[in-house]
C-alpha cells in the first residue's frame, strides 16, 4: 500500500540532500609556475602526480628543490666571473703595442672571447636578470609560506577545540576521553611540527642565494618558529608568518 502523505523535511537536512553545484566542487587549476634563472635559463616546476593533484604548495616546493642544486654548482663559476672581469679590464687597458706583431691580434682574439663572456656577467652585476630572479625567488617563499600559513591556522583550530574538550573532559572525571583527547592533541602537534618543516627548502637556500640578495641590495632572515605544541606560541607564529609576507611584498614592490 502507498501512502500519500508528505513527511516534512526540515530546511537543513534539505540542504544537505540538495546537489552541489559544480563550481562547488570543481577541482582548482594550477598555472604554470617557473622562475627565471640569473643567467638567462628558465626552471619550470614539474608536476608530482605520485603526490596528487598539484597545487600552488607542492609546484613551488618542487621549484625550489631543483633551485639548490642549480646554485650550489654555480658557487664556483661566479668566482670566476669576478676574476675574469677585472683581468679583461687589465688586458684591454694594455693595448698594442708593445708587440706590434703579435699583441694587436692577441688582444682582439681576447676581446671577441671578453665579448662572448659579457653576458654572463648579469650573474655577478646589478641588472634585469638579477632583480628579475629575486622577484621570482620572493614570490615562490610567499606561496610556500602562506601555504604553511594555511595548514597552520587549521592545526590550530584543531589544537584550540581539543584544549577545551580535554579541559571539560576532566572536570567531568571522564578520564578515558581524556587520555584519548590528549593522544589526539599530540597528533596535532606532529602534525604542526611537520607543517613548520616544509620551510625547509627555504632555510637551506638562504646561504645560496646571499650574494644575489646582496647584489640587489635585499636583506631579511627567515623567522623563528614557535613551540608547535603550544596554542598560543602557534597562534604567534602565523602572525609572523604573515608579517613576513608583509615585508616580502614590500620589498617586491621596491625592485625595479
Amino acid at each position: 500500500m502507498l501512502h500519500e502523505d508528505t513527511i516534512p523535511v526540515s530546511e537543513d537536512l534539505q540542504k544537505l540532500f540538495a546537489i552541489p553545484a559544480c563550481a562547488e566542487i570543481s577541482l582548482p587549476q594550477v598555472g604554470e609556475l617557473k622562475l627565471n634563472l640569473p643567467n638567462g635559463a628558465t626552471l619550470k616546476a614539474i608536476p608530482d602526480l605520485s603526490k596528487g593533484i598539484p597545487t600552488d604548495c607542492s609546484l613551488a616546493t618542487n621549484l625550489l628543490l631543483q633551485l639548490a642544486p642549480f646554485l650550489a654548482s654555480i658557487e664556483c663559476l661566479l668566482k670566476v666571473l669576478a676574476l675574469l672581469k677585472p683581468l679583461i679590464d687589465v688586458v684591454n687597458s694594455l693595448g698594442p703595442p708593445p708587440d706590434p706583431i703579435k699583441l694587436p691580434q692577441a688582444i682582439a682574439d681576447f676581446g671577441k672571447a671578453a665579448a662572448d663572456l659579457l653576458p654572463c656577467f648579469g650573474m655577478i652585476i646589478p641588472g634585469p636578470t638579477i632583480f628579475l630572479f629575486i622577484k621570482d625567488l620572493l614570490n615562490i617563499i610567499i606561496k610556500i609560506i602562506k601555504c604553511m600559513i594555511g595548514q597552520l591556522k587549521t592545526i590550530l583550530g584543531i589544537m584550540q577545540d581539543i584544549g577545551l574538550r580535554i579541559e571539560a573532559a576532566e572536570q567531568a572525571g571522564n578520564t578515558q576521553l581524556a587520555e584519548v583527547l590528549k593522544c589526539a592533541q599530540e597528533n596535532a602537534t606532529s602534525a604542526a611540527q611537520h607543517a613548520q618543516a616544509s620551510l625547509g627548502p627555504v632555510t637551506n637556500i638562504m646561504p645560496l642565494i646571499a650574494s644575489f640578495l646582496e647584489l640587489a641590495g635585499v636583506s631579511f632572515e627567515l623567522p623563528e618558529l614557535g613551540d608547535p605544541s603550544d596554542a598560543e606560541a602557534l597562534a604567534a607564529t602565523i602572525q609572523t608568518l604573515e608579517d613576513t609576507i608583509t615585508t616580502l611584498e614590500s620589498i617586491i614592490e621596491t625592485l625595479p
